[in-house]
C-alpha cells in the first residue's frame, strides 16, 4: 500500500495558494504553477521507485515455543538492509491473536547489513497464542511516499503457567543430602518417628528425656526423631468465576498455579506426595497424589489442563468427592475467592467437615486497591461512598477468616506477587510442629 507521506500532503497544499497567487498577480504565469505541480508528481515518482520493496527488507520471524504466564517473552524479527545506504527507519507491528497482548506500532532503524528486532510477548491468560501477520512501514529516499506491506505468519505460541518461578524458587530450596552424593541418609530433626536413643549431654531439650529407660539405664538418655516423610499434600484449586477475574495483569487462577507449582515443588523434593484438584461447577481435573522430584512434570500437565469458568464454583460437589478419596490424614491448599459472608456459607459448611478429618489451608488473594479504598482520606462525598463499601467488604473478609480459624483452618490472605512465598512459609511451618 502506497500512501503520500507529512511532507507530500504539505507540499500539495502550498501549490493551491502558491498558484492562486500567481494567477491574481501575473495571469501569464500559470505555467510556473502547473510545472511545481508537474514537478512534484515527478518527485513522488522517484522517490517510489528508489523505495524499499518488501522482498528487501525479507522479514522472518523466530517465535518462542511458549510463553510462561505473568512474564514477559521475546519475538525475534531479523530483517535485512533494501541495500548498502544509510540506515532505514522501518515501523513494525504484530497481529497477535488468543491470549497475547496486541503489539502496536514501533520504530527500528534497519542499516544496511540488517538488524534483529526484538517485540516483547505478554499473554494475560493461559491457552495457545497466534502471530498472525507482521506489517512493516517505511518511507523513500525522499519522504515523500510511505509504503507498507504484511507478511501473513502462522506461528503457535503455547502459554503455560510460570515454571521459571518454581525453577528460580528451587535455587533457593536447600537439598539435604546435596553435600552426600547419592548416599542414603537419616535426616534427624523435629519430626514424629523415633529413630534411636542417646545419652543426654547439656544442650539437648529435656523435653525428650525417656524417663522409663533412664530408669532402666540409671543414667538420662533421650530419644532422637526421624523427619517425618511422606505426607500427602492436595492442592484444590477453583477455576470458578470469581477466579477467572484478572489481577495484576493476569487471571487469579494463574497466581494460584504458579504458587501451587512453587509448593508442589517444594513438598516432592522433601519427600511427600502431591496430589491436584480442580474444580468450578463441577470437578474438572483429578490427580492422584504422586511422590518424587520426577513426577513435578506431571503436576505441571495437569495443572495446564485446569481451563477457566464462568460458572459459579460448587464447593458441595468438589470437596465432597475430595473427601471421599482420600483415605488418610492430608494437608489440603485450598485456593479459592470469596465475596461476603452470605455467598460464603456453602463454602464453610464444606471446609467444615475437611477440617474435621484433614489440616486445611485456605487461600485467597488479597484486593490490591481494597484496603487504599477503605484508608482513603474522604474529601468528596464520592471518595466517602468508596471508603465505606471498601470497609465493609474487608470486614465481611475477616469475619469469614475468623470463622474458618475457628474450626481449625489455616488462613492465608496474602497479595498475589507474595503468594509463592507465603504457601513455602505455611508448609514449613506445619511441618515442624508436627500438624499433619
Amino acid at each position: 500500500m502506497i500512501r503520500p507521506s507529512g511532507r507530500a500532503v504539505l507540499l500539495a497544499v502550498a501549490a493551491v495558494p502558491l498558484s492562486l497567487v500567481l494567477v491574481l498577480s501575473a495571469p501569464d504565469a500559470w505555467l510556473a504553477g502547473l510545472f511545481y505541480v508537474l514537478a512534484l508528481l515527478a518527485a513522488c515518482a522517484i522517490d517510489l521507485g528508489l523505495s524499499a520493496s518488501l522482498g528487501a527488507f525479507a522479514p522472518a520471524v523466530d517465535a518462542p515455543a511458549q510463553l510462561f504466564i505473568g512474564r514477559t517473552g521475546a519475538l525475534h524479527i531479523q530483517l535485512n538492509g533494501p541495500w548498502q545506504r544509510a540506515a532505514e527507519p522501518v515501523d513494525i507491528a504484530i497481529d497477535t491473536g488468543g491470549p497475547l497482548y496486541p503489539l502496536g506500532w514501533n520504530r527500528v532503524l534497519c542499516p544496511p547489513g540488517g538488524n534483529t528486532v526484538e517485540a516483547p510477548l505478554r499473554a494475560h491468560r493461559r491457552g495457545i497464542g497466534e502471530i498472525n501477520r507482521i506489517w512493516l512501514r517505511w518511507r523513500g529516499p525522499l519522504g515523500l511516499l510511505s509504503r507498507s506491506a504484511s507478511l501473513p505468519l502462522t506461528e503457535r505460541i503455547a502459554i503455560v503457567p510460570d515454571i521459571a518461578s518454581v525453577q528460580d524458587a528451587a535455587l533457593s530450596l536447600i537439598s539435604h543430602d546435596a553435600p552426600f552424593g547419592l548416599k542414603p541418609q537419616h535426616q534427624q530433626g523435629e519430626g514424629s518417628e523415633f529413630d534411636a536413643l542417646r545419652d543426654y549431654v547439656p544442650g539437648l531439650d529435656p523435653r525428650s528425656i525417656d524417663w522409663k529407660h533412664s530408669a532402666r539405664h540409671r543414667s538420662l538418655v533421650c530419644k532422637e526423631f526421624r523427619t517425618e516423610r511422606n505426607h500427602q499434600i492436595v492442592l484444590a484449586f477453583d477455576s470458578g468465576q470469581l477466579m477467572s477475574q484478572p489481577m495484576a495483569g493476569m487471571p487469579r487462577l494463574d497466581h494460584a498455579i504458579n504458587a501451587g507449582l512453587v509448593l508442589a515443588y517444594a513438598s516432592l523434593r522433601a519427600g511427600d506426595r502431591v496430589g491436584l484438584l480442580g474444580f468450578d461447577a463441577e470437578v474438572r481435573i483429578g490427580m492422584a497424589p504422586v511422590s518424587g522430584v520426577d513426577a513435578f512434570v506431571r503436576v505441571q500437565q495437569v495443572c495446564a489442563g485446569i481451563d477457566y469458568c464462568h460458572e459459579e464454583t460448587n464447593y458441595t460437589l468438589g470437596l465432597a468427592g475430595l473427601l471421599g478419596d482420600l483415605k488418610r490424614r492430608s494437608m489440603i491448599v485450598l485456593i479459592t475467592e470469596f465475596v461476603d459472608t452470605v455467598t460464603a456459607e456453602l463454602m464453610l459448611e464444606s471446609v467444615a467437615r475437611l477440617a474435621q478429618r484433614h489440616l486445611v489451608v485456605f487461600v485467597s488473594l488479597q484486593e490490591p486497591d481494597l484496603q487504599d479504598l477503605a484508608d482513603a482520606r474522604p474529601d468528596s462525598f464520592s471518595t466517602m461512598a468508596q471508603a465505606v463499601v471498601a470497609h465493609d467488604m474487608l470486614q465481611e473478609r475477616r469475619i469469614v477468616q475468623e470463622r474458618l480459624r475457628r474450626l481449625g483452618v489455616h488462613c492465608l490472605d496474602v497479595a498475589a506477587e507474595r503468594l509463592s512465598a507465603a504457601l513455602v512459609n505455611e508448609y514449613v511451618s506445619i511441618k515442624q510442629r508436627d500438624l499433619i
